[in-house]
């Protein structure tokens, strides 16, 4: 894919951030967990580390995932530009610690939430101008809906990182073998 290293971890950092809200828990519960996230994800600038500041990231989950699902280039448009506006994003090249020159949308001292929805949008942009949607995929495990971004030449990436495509090739050779196949050494199904 032809996208900048800055819009690769964006998109890594956007499905991460929504992937926080899990089938079965959520691990974006406090201050402190927000606090790991972004020293993870290295996000820079300003922070209160407060309730507030927790909640407004956390209200950002559910409208990337929206985004991120919604399969048609206008709609995501649609949320890019509508992000960008409520952000009153201007676009700056700036570098800083060991980044090369990149582009910021917003002030250092933006809400970190706020920092976080345009550079999602700034990544999605990308996206969508490439035409490529469908690099932006929920993982194909059972019982997971993870996000996944596709970085993969082939475009072949179909789980997440959190076990499920191990958890899939287990299950389809566990099939196999109930099948009969692979029954000894040599074996063939129907000997």
């Amino acid at each position: 894919m032809v996208l900048t290293h800055d819009t690769e971890v964006a998109l890594s950092t956007a499905a991460a951030l929504v992937n926080t809200l899990g089938l079965r828990e959520d691990r974006l519960l406090t201050p402190a967990d927000l606090d790991a996230f972004v020293e993870r994800w290295r996000f820079t600038g300003s922070r209160t580390h407060d309730d507030a500041e927790l909640r407004a990231v956390r209200d950002l989950r559910p409208e990337l995932r929206r985004l991120w699902t919604a399969g048609s280039s206008d709609t995501v448009a649609q949320g890019v530009n509508a992000l960008l506006a409520d952000a009153r994003a201007l676009p700056q090249l700036v570098r800083h610690d060991d980044w090369d020159w990149h582009l910021h949308a917003t002030v250092p001292e933006a809400p970190l939430a706020t920092r976080m929805a345009v550079e999602a949008a700034m990544a999605l942009a990308d996206v969508v101008r490439a035409g490529e949607l469908g690099r932006l995929r929920v993982c194909a495990g059972e019982d997971c809906e993870d996000l996944v971004v596709d970085l993969s030449r082939n475009r072949s990436r179909r789980f997440c990182e959190g076990g499920c495509a191990n958890r899939a090739h287990v299950a389809a050779y566990r099939a196999r073998q109930a099948g009969g196949w692979g029954h000894g050494a040599g074996a063939r199904r129907g000997d």
